[in-house]
């Protein structure tokens, strides 16, 4: 249709422009020449015609940018495709400071930037998201405490800063330091939180502030552990926020000294000094070599041929990142060396790291314990044989090293660890990291059916504390 039109619009143009230079003397025509003629402003001032332009450029430029505050704490890792969008500081009653960002990036690769740099860095992951989409780390390193939650989130009128589909991320940071050297509201003159009044003193109100150890001196080879002492009771505060059926293996435990953890002891408000056992926190690979060695040694207290010796500071570390002076190296490397645990010396050359403070998981609860009880051999074992016996639907996800203990697990009955822990169940899910309750539940007993002990029967035989 447009090459027809294309000669009467030519014509109507021709028209226009002979009208216009026949009248081109009429005011009509002067008229008309003057309301197309160029502004003779921007001849004199071209930068009329910019000025629109730079204001709206410098109004961009005058808009207030967030910064982080100066004393965001530098070991904290920041996901380098974030952009921060508020900060929240300290309100003064607690010390803890919030930023929120927003990435394009999708949530899981969030999610496993954050698992590899807390894990890397050393950082002590007390929770992490179950959901490779959502959730939220909780970690500390020395005295500081970080949480990182991750949300993804969709957006409904995105604009150029904030693409279609976007992933919140909140950082919450707090920092110890200072809490614990501040006294207590009702602590008395000359107390101090660090320095609550003890046993015997007058001030001192019960119960006694819970010990990993008994009081008793350590046998030491140049201040480095080498036996486990008789460990003294435990009492926990906060038992009733473990699984009900979970419980009673805890304060067993607990009754048998065994369970020593890492948080802090608190104070409440009738000062009454109080321990947090925390049943629902992931525990670590340290915590549970910890706990471990400690309930094995104390079940078998009068049974030397069953211990764990405790590595001495003389012995080459078999896992390069766990060091002579790490507090947890003589159970660490007494599992390893006893090959309880896959490592170098047992042929494992893939093992050359603990990783000590990586969350501990399903295969690897079973991996370190069943040999404990078994005391022999595991037996071989395949995909197909762990699907009959168990009926496992993921049983495709186990480590093949795993294979062998969770197959002998289930051979030893009713007093298999799984079963134990986790009930009744056709999804092991062999990578879900383990809580402390269930670490607790899976060392309540050692041994077969036939022949074992269990923290109840430990603890009728245990020596008296004075």
């Amino acid at each position: 249709m447009l090459p027809h039109k294309s000669p009467a619009i030519l014509l109507s143009l021709a028209v226009l422009f002979s009208s216009l230079t026949a009248c081109a003397n009429t005011p009509t025509a002067k008229n008309l020449e003057q309301s197309l003629a160029a502004d003779p402003r921007l001849q004199d001032n071209p930068a009329i015609f910019t000025e629109t332009q730079q204001g709206e450029t410098q109004a961009e430029q005058n808009q207030p940018t967030l910064a982080l505050p100066t004393d965001f704490p530098k070991e904290i890792p920041l996901y380098p495709n974030a952009t921060l969008q508020e900060v929240t500081p300290s309100n003064g009653s607690e010390n803890k400071v919030s930023t929120r960002w927003l990435s394009s990036d999708p949530s899981n690769l969030i999610t496993s930037f954050y698992r590899n740099q807390f894990q890397t860095n050393n950082w002590q992951i007390l929770q992490q998201p179950t959901d490779e989409a959502e959730g939220s780390f909780e970690a500390r390193l020395n005295n500081l405490l970080a949480k990182v939650s991750i949300q993804p989130q969709s957006v409904t009128n995105p604009t150029p800063n904030q693409p279609q589909t976007a992933t919140s991320l909140v950082i919450e940071y707090t920092s110890n330091s200072t809490a614990t050297t501040q006294p207590s509201p009702t602590t008395s003159p000359g107390e101090t939180a660090n320095n609550p009044p003890q046993p015997g003193d007058p001030q001192f109100i019960g119960p006694v502030a819970p010990t990993n150890l008994a009081t008793q001196p350590e046998n030491t080879v140049e201040g480095q552990k080498t036996a486990t002492p008789t460990p003294a009771s435990q009492q926990f505060s906060d038992l009733n926020k473990a699984p009900q059926e979970l419980r009673k293996y805890i304060q067993d435990l607990a009754s048998l000294g065994v369970l020593s953890i890492d948080s802090q002891t608190t104070k409440n408000n009738s000062n009454v000094s109080t321990n947090q056992f925390e049943p629902g926190k992931i525990i670590t690979h340290r915590e549970y070599a910890r706990w471990l060695v400690a309930t094995n040694n104390a079940m078998y207290a009068s049974n030397p041929a069953k211990q764990i010796r405790l590595a001495a500071q003389s012995t080459q570390s078999a896992f390069s990142d766990v060091s002579k002076t790490d507090p947890d190296f003589p159970e660490i490397q007494g599992l390893a060396e006893a090959g309880l645990i896959p490592s170098p010396l047992s042929g494992d050359s893939t093992a050359v790291l603990f990783r000590p403070d990586a969350p501990l998981i399903r295969e690897q609860l079973i991996l370190w314990k069943v040999p404990l009880d078994t005391r022999q051999s595991l037996p071989n074992a395949s995909l197909d044989a762990v699907k009959q016996t168990w009926g496992f639907q993921d049983v495709g996800k186990i480590d093949p090293k795993a294979l062998r203990a969770v197959l002998a697990d289930f051979q030893n009955g009713e007093q298999s660890n799984i079963r134990r822990v986790f009930g009744y169940t056709t999804l092991f899910q062999p990578k879900k990291p383990v809580t402390r309750a269930e670490a607790a539940a899976a060392l309540w007993y050692f041994g077969t059916q036939g022949e074992g002990i269990s923290a109840v029967e430990a603890l009728k035989v245990k020596t008296p504390q004075n």
